[in-house]
């Protein structure tokens, strides 16, 4: 038995006929036509029958017929309003357990998803539309605390800046900001050949877990991630006094937390900044 019976080209090219609908690039329309990636990302999401999850972009429901078996519901998110009657016949079969919402998910917030699935979404499980998924990723994790789990496919580059190291050339002030909220524990490429049509980018996916734990101010943080990395090749106190902080109160907070401020910031992990941010706070 498929996955969904939708990923393949020859039901994906039927459901599109039908409506009479072609792939819209300026939504990043690429439906994926691989049942095998269907199994993977269902696997790396390991769903739970109590799980609500959100799904952002949900197209002719290729992925969405995967997850609703699995799951107590899916709220799902689409901006192409030419999609939920589409929505509605391809996930007939379990469609009791599908609310749909109609809109922008960067406009979205958990107490609308929570209203429309009658409790808070804990995963989101998605195919991102790629010209919003970096942007989409953080502000769930920053905005939406219920989610515990992102189980995301999003453009290879995107990936490997979710998953950067300091020290490496992905690595900045996003991954840095990322890694405040939770942390990668799963990722699998997928060719362009599993889509329809081919994106013109190789494409992976991604878990996230979210810790247990984020900082107290991670707002505070990140603003001091944002003004370490404003000019990446200056030092980080050259930087930071750049962008307003003042030169006396950084070298006591460098001194306090330990880092050597002719550093420069894509050298200092996730928890450096914490600590940096810590120290600053302390002396304001």
């Amino acid at each position: 038995m498929p996955y969904s019976y939708l990923a393949n080209p020859r039901e994906t090219r039927a459901v599109l006929d039908r409506h009479e609908l072609a792939p819209r690039h300026r939504l990043g329309q690429n439906f994926l036509v691989n049942d095998d990636v269907i199994g993977r990302i269902l696997a790396l999401a390991e769903l739970d029958e109590d799980d609500v999850v959100y799904e952002v972009g949900p197209g002719i429901g290729t992925l969405t017929v995967a997850l609703l078996p699995r799951v107590r519901r899916v709220v799902a998110i689409e901006a192409d309003r030419s999609l939920p009657v589409v929505l509605t016949e391809t996930c007939a079969q379990d469609g009791e357990r599908l609310s749909l919402v109609q809109g922008d998910a960067l406009r979205v917030d958990v107490a609308q998803l929570s209203e429309a699935a009658g409790s808070a979404p804990n995963k989101l499980v998605s195919n991102l539309p790629y010209q919003v998924a970096a942007t989409l990723i953080l502000d769930v994790l920053e905005h939406m605390p219920t989610i515990e789990r992102l189980v995301v496919m999003v453009q290879a580059e995107v990936a490997d800046r979710i998953a950067a190291r300091p020290g490496g050339k992905e690595y900045g002030a996003y991954t840095a900001k990322l890694a405040l909220f939770g942390f990668v524990t799963g990722r699998f490429e997928v060719s362009p050949g599993s889509f329809m049509p081919p994106p013109h980018v190789d494409s992976a996916v991604v878990r996230i877990d979210r810790h247990a734990d984020s900082p107290v101010d991670a707002a505070r943080v990140a603003e001091v991630i944002d003004a370490a990395f404003a000019q990446r090749r200056k030092t980080i106190r050259n930087s930071m006094a750049a962008k307003g902080f003042e030169k006396a109160v950084l070298d006591k907070a460098f001194a306090a937390a330990g880092i050597d401020a002719r550093t420069r910031a894509e050298k200092l992990a996730p928890e450096d900044f914490v600590r940096l941010s810590n120290e600053i706070g302390s002396l304001l």
